[in-house]
């Protein structure tokens, strides 16, 4: 079932010089050698890379974009939600973000640096720090014989350290929420494992939000002889952002004895005017430190300062405030001795403290979900520290009892592990903001239950919270609803209360009106940004105010978005099938009720089927379509059959009996308009392109059978119907495209070449396939559908080294779209597909990992 499992890993692997396996890394993951170099260099998609006809087809478009980007930039000197002219170059660099969920998120890359930085909620700032390290010193008789930072970097700065660690020795392993690094140190017969833990814990709801991470350093001693250990953190106050030369900013050691267990480190206090924070680096056992020191320069003295005798000077006073054109950083060290050919650790803890954050407009204060249990006035760094020393163990236990079943069942492959939990990343690294409700707020939109609306606090919201993460990191806008579509899997699977949270924000918006007019880029026209009794594209850019000023795209007019309400319809099932929250079924029942309604106006001629125009939807809003259409009325008729299911569930027998009409004869019309014997044509209108294969044309089966649906008086779809079309799409989108090793094009023709009639068409999606996938194991094809996402991962994680950044899309060859893109949360509905297999057994590997 693999492709060359074990040359694909040899490939990453190849220039690992040592035999050295590390201490506890599990079989399991992405894993790399810190030497390795990507050969495929992919470069980001911009508006250079139109192709002339769509250029020609979209020249207004382009026009108008350039000026709203002009405006946006030069004007209002704010960085656009979607950046055509500045995308993103590629890093291949990255490894498992660190912290919890929604309190900011900080990336380690594989090869040791902090490189990306999430700090102020939703912006990214890319930028690696370099005196962010680890280093470490060995001691023999009292004298130091090894002193070195654990990077393979040769920085301008800093040269009275020894950089230059040959990554021939040391490879990267991550399974996230979980990496490991194991350093040979050449010539020391020692090798450290660094393990680094977030507490990203499903079905958690405090330690999940804690914005904190540990790194255990479990050092093994093959001599005959025994030594001391000093592992060093250094850590900068800042993110490497221009405003850390702002001055004001101070480090200050603490210590903190809490229930029999002490912890000491630095506070490294940035307190800018917005967003104000606090660094903490800590650790439990015979801690040292170096207050502040100077990032600058040669930063000799402290080098020397921990080669003399493997310690540091451990000032008790805090740090004057820097000046302007100044920054400061801060230094401590963990001793302990190793015996001969034997084992020893030390661990440390990163944490950072922004209680209160507001978003780009400087509008509504809010706190962050951590605070329930740290309180907002910004002193919980030392407390967060404590805890994560001392019950990061506890975590753990949680994380391994979540994987085992998974890590140890054979039936599985070994690049579907690591993607499946891998890809989980960007729950954390999406910008994600998890805060509190405020006790004023209302989510209802202003209408009550009994006029068919919400509570102003649902339960659920007011107990968890609410919830949000960017569509991507290059296209900021929060709880883009299109995408979540897809990405919903991850958060309904493992966190539904934050899923069921995010729904009632969506269905609050759905009674909204904001009438201000405002120009749509794609048709030049004005219209309200919002539409009532219409589900928003997004819930705002974090460089605005999210949750007040919804819909930050602004391609299209959002009342022309047919797939987004049929989305929520199918969400809301799933997620009641899933939960079994009875309470969440009656509130969102008006809400479906409402959205369908507005969808019925688009059945202009009563067949039971609605129409496009103009193009596909909102989720391939650059791909033409004209009639019904095999995405969106697949996607009409299981909303519609999930209504009659709700109905039934809710005792509302004259509503299942009037949407039950409406599905027989939409079923009729979709088959008569749109099936061509093989598979679903992409659309009714009969031009040259309507009959091309669109890999994404099962989707409404797709959610049917994730909800348990699709059989007896629930079928909507024949299910040899439904197995042609798919059967139709491995041959042709996945087995005839890049030799069947990239995944599934999304448009494929029928005589095997790509449509290539809009940039969309042309384009493999990531998280679309790892949906396709789903399905096809859904109806049995376990093989194939195993083979075609198999594809995307090898392509992103081994080939284009796009880990942890997985994008939107790429193209066969040179480029690649929207990087650290939300939609391949998606792989966790091919896990849902995978656990509802019939008399599934599973065989468990003879070692565990």
């Amino acid at each position: 079932m693999d492709l060359n499992d074990s040359t694909s890993l040899a490939e990453l692997m190849s220039r690992y010089v040592s035999t050295e396996t590390g201490f506890g890394v599990p079989k399991d993951g992405w894993r790399i050698c810190l030497a390795h170099e990507f050969k495929e260099k992919r470069k980001p998609f911009q508006a250079k890379d139109v192709s002339l006809s769509n250029m020609i087809e979209h020249v207004s478009l382009g026009v108008r974009y350039l000026r709203w980007w002009y405006r946006k930039t030069q004007v209002e000197k704010k960085a656009p939600f979607i950046d055509m002219f500045r995308a993103l170059p590629l890093r291949q660099i990255y490894g498992a973000p660190l912290g919890g969920i929604g309190g900011g998120s900080i990336t380690r890359g594989w090869r040791g640096d902090f490189c990306r930085w999430q700090l102020n909620p939703g912006m990214y700032h890319y930028k690696t720090v370099i005196a962010n390290q680890f280093t470490v010193c060995l001691r023999r008789g009292g004298q130091t014989v090894y002193q070195q930072v654990l990077s393979t970097e040769r920085p301008p700065t800093l040269q009275g350290w020894n950089w230059g660690y040959c990554g021939e020795y040391a490879f990267y392993h991550a399974l996230y929420p979980r990496a490991w690094t194991v350093y040979h140190l050449p010539g020391q017969n020692v090798t450290l494992t660094c393990r680094q833990v977030s507490p990203v814990i499903p079905h958690d709801y405090k330690d999940s939000s804690l914005p904190v991470a540990v790194f255990v350093w479990d050092i093994e001693n093959k001599n005959d002889y025994a030594l001391d250990v000093s592992i060093m953190f250094t850590m900068v106050n800042g993110s490497g952002h221009k405003d850390d030369k702002s001055g004001g900013y101070w480090n200050e050691p603490f210590h903190l004895e809490k229930d029999g267990e002490s912890v000491s480190g630095v506070l490294l206090h940035h307190q800018t005017p917005v967003n104000p924070y606090t660094l903490c680096i800590a650790a439990r056992e015979k801690v040292i430190h170096q207050t502040a020191f100077s990032p600058k320069g040669t930063c000799s003295a402290l080098w020397s300062d921990l080669m003399t005798d493997g310690r540091l000077d451990s000032p008790k006073d805090s740090s004057p405030p820097t000046q302007k054109g100044e920054e400061v950083a801060a230094a401590l060290a963990v001793s302990c001795s190793v015996p001969a050919n034997s084992h020893n650790s030390v661990e440390f803890s990163l944490a950072w403290d922004m209680p209160k954050i507001t978003f780009g407009s400087r509008g509504r204060i809010y706190e962050r979900r951590y605070t329930r249990y740290y309180g907002t006035k910004g002193d919980a760094a030392p407390s967060l520290s404590h805890y994560a020393l001392t019950h990061y163990s506890k975590w753990e236990e949680s994380i391994d009892e979540w994987q085992r079943p998974i890590l140890q069942d054979g039936s599985l492959p070994a690049w579907y592990k690591s993607a499946l939990f891998n890809e989980l990343y960007f729950v954390v690294d999406g910008g994600t903001v998890w805060v509190e409700l405020p006790e004023d707020a209302d989510i209802s939109g202003g209408v009550r239950p009994e006029d068919g609306g919400l509570p102003a606090q649902p339960d659920v919201v007011k107990d968890y919270g609410r919830f949000a993460y960017l569509e991507g990191q290059e296209y900021r806008m929060y709880n883009t609803y299109d995408v979540h579509f897809y990405a919903s899997f991850a958060l309904i699977m493992l966190w539904p209360k934050l899923a069921l949270s995010l729904q009632y924000d969506i269905a609050g918006s759905v009674v909204q009106h904001d009438p201000t007019e405002r120009l749509n880029l794609m048709n030049g026209q004005y219209s309200p940004v919002k539409t009532r009794d219409v589900v928003p594209h997004d819930i705002g850019d974090p460089d605005d105010e999210p949750w007040v000023r919804a819909n930050a795209y602004l391609i299209h007019d959002t009342a022309d978005w047919k797939d987004l309400n049929l989305k929520f319809v199918l969400q809301v099932y799933r997620d009641y099938y899933l939960t079994q929250d009875e309470q969440y079924l009656k509130d969102m029942w008006p809400i479906c009720q409402t959205v369908m309604e507005t969808e019925l106006k688009f059945d202009k001629d009563g067949d039971g089927l609605i129409e496009n125009s103009g193009y596909a939807d909102q989720t391939y809003d650059g791909w033409k379509v004209t009639g019904p259409s095999a995405y969106c009325g697949g996607l009409w008729l299981a909303s519609v059959c999930m209504m009659c299911k709700m109905a039934r569930v809710l005792n509302c027998e004259s509503v299942y009996q009037r949407y039950r009409d409406i599905l027989e004869r939409g079923k009729a019309a979709f088959d008569k308009l749109l099936w061509n014997g093989k598979y679903y044509n992409y659309d009714s209108s009969g031009r040259s392109l309507s009959n091309s294969v669109m890999s994404d044309q099962c989707a409404g089966h797709w959610f049917l059978r994730a909800s348990g649906l699709g059989d007896d008086d629930y079928q909507v779809f024949p299910k040899e119907k439904i197995c042609s079309a798919l059967k139709s799409v491995f041959d042709l989108n996945v087995m005839s495209f890049s030799g069947g090793q990239m995944g599934a094009v999304n448009g494929m023709r029928p005589e095997g070449v790509p449509d290539r009639s809009s940039v969309q068409s042309d384009e493999v999606w990531v998280g679309v396939v790892y949906g396709l996938a789903a399905t096809m194991i859904h109806e049995g094809m376990i093989e194939e559908g195993m083979h075609t996402a198999e594809g995307c991962y090898r392509a992103v994680w081994e080939r284009m080294g796009m880990a942890f950044q997985t994008p939107e899309a790429y193209c066969e060859k040179g480029i690649y779209r929207s990087l650290a893109y939300m939609r391949p949360l998606s792989i966790w509905a091919m896990q849902l597909a995978l656990n509802n297999r019939p008399n599934h057994s599973k065989t468990t590997d003879k070692d565990p990992p």
